[in-house]
C-alpha cells in the first residue's frame, strides 16, 4: 500500500463536488489534482488541461484504446474518462490526489487502485438538489430532468462507498472531507508504509518491535 492515495469524491450532478474539489485544493498544498477528460463541450471560464481535457469523441476513443484511461463513461451523452497519468503523476510525488468522478467511475477506479478512498457527497434533499441546478443556469429543462432522474440511480451505489457527506453548505463538506483524508492518513498501514520507506531510527525500532507480534489468543 502506498502512503498517498486516490479520493474518489462522487455524487449527482449539481451536489457541488466540483466546488468542494476546488476549494480542498486552494486550501492545502498536500493535495493534488486529477484532470479529467471529457467530450462536451467547455462551459463559460473552463480551461482545457485545468478543469478538463476536452477531446473530441475520435480523440477520446483513442485514448481509451491507447490505455490511457483509467475509468471512462458515458454520462448524459458525453464520455467521460479519467488519464492513468493525472493520477500517477500525482501519486508518485507523494500527494493524494483528489478525483471528481461519477459512481461508475469510482467503481472502476477502486479496481485500479484497491487502496482509493471513496466519498459520496449528498445534497441536503431532492427539492434542493433541483435549485441548485435550475441556479446553475447551464442547462435546459430536459436537461435537468434527466439530472434529476439519474441521481436517484446514482444513489443505488452509496453502500459501496466509504463515507457519506451532506453538503449542507461548502464550509461544512470540506471540513468534513478534509477530517476524512486525515484519519485515512493515519491507518497502520499507511504509517508503516512511510516508516518503511524512511531512513530512521523510529523505523528500526517499530519494525523489531512488530516482527514479534502479541499473541492476543489466550
Amino acid at each position: 500500500m502506498l502512503s498517498s492515495f486516490p479520493i474518489v469524491i462522487s455524487g449527482p450532478s449539481g451536489v457541488g463536488k466540483s466546488t468542494i474539489c476546488r476549494c480542498l485544493l486552494a486550501r492545502y498544498d498536500d493535495l493534488g489534482y486529477s484532470v479529467s477528460a471529457t467530450t462536451r463541450v467547455p462551459r463559460k471560464n473552463e480551461i482545457h488541461g485545468k478543469d478538463y481535457f476536452f477531446l473530441d469523441r475520435p480523440t477520446f476513443n483513442t485514448w481509451i484504446g491507447q490505455g490511457k484511461m483509467a475509468e471512462y463513461a458515458e454520462v448524459y451523452g458525453n464520455l467521460y474518462g479519467t488519464p492513468c497519468s493525472s493520477i500517477d503523476e500525482v501519486l508518485v510525488h507523494g500527494c493524494d490526489v483528489l478525483l471528481d468522478v461519477d459512481v461508475q467511475g469510482g467503481a472502476n477506479i477502486r479496481k485500479i487502485y484497491p487502496a482509493s478512498v471513496l466519498v459520496f457527497v449528498l445534497p441536503p434533499s431532492a427539492g434542493e438538489l433541483e435549485t441548485r441546478l435550475r441556479g446553475r443556469k447551464t442547462d435546459q429543462d430536459d436537461v435537468i430532468e434527466k439530472r434529476l432522474r439519474l441521481a436517484g440511480e446514482e444513489l443505488r451505489h452509496l453502500p459501496f462507498y466509504d463515507y457519506a457527506v451532506v453538503n449542507n453548505t461548502i464550509e461544512e463538506s470540506v471540513e468534513l472531507i478534509r477530517n476524512i483524508i486525515v484519519a485515512e492518513r493515519c491507518r497502520r498501514e499507511r504509517v508503516l508504509h512511510r516508516l518503511a520507506c524512511a531512513n530512521s531510527a523510529l523505523r528500526n525500532w517499530v519494525g523489531a518491535a512488530i516482527s514479534k507480534p502479541v499473541d492476543t489468543v489466550k
